[in-house]
């Protein structure tokens, strides 16, 4: 009896500690690719293509149907115009 209420204290706890985190997420629930990218317009991001390659870089602009961006990483010198129905996942720095 004493082992369930000591792990059920530390489920609590865990769970207490994780809803800060939770809260302070940087993306909303009613977000799509194209607005979380125009959100991280100069900004750093992944995107994840459906060939499941991931490209880093700086998004320059989004519309609804291409993505450029600047700065690959990895690939100096480079840019790329990738069309948004390709992109799976945008993955952004939280912190």
């Amino acid at each position: 009896m004493n082992s369930r209420i000591s792990t059920a204290a530390l489920l609590v706890a865990c769970i207490a500690c994780a809803l800060p985190v939770l809260a302070d997420s940087s993306i909303p629930a009613n977000a799509t690719i194209v607005s979380t990218l125009n959100t991280n317009v100069g900004k750093s991001v992944t995107v994840r293509l459906a060939g499941g390659e991931e490209l880093t870089g700086v998004v320059r602009a989004a519309s609804d149907k291409t993505l450029i961006l600047v700065q690959l990483s990895g690939r100096e010198f480079f840019d790329a115009v990738i069309t948004l129905a390709s992109v799976q996942a945008v993955i952004v720095r939280n912190r």
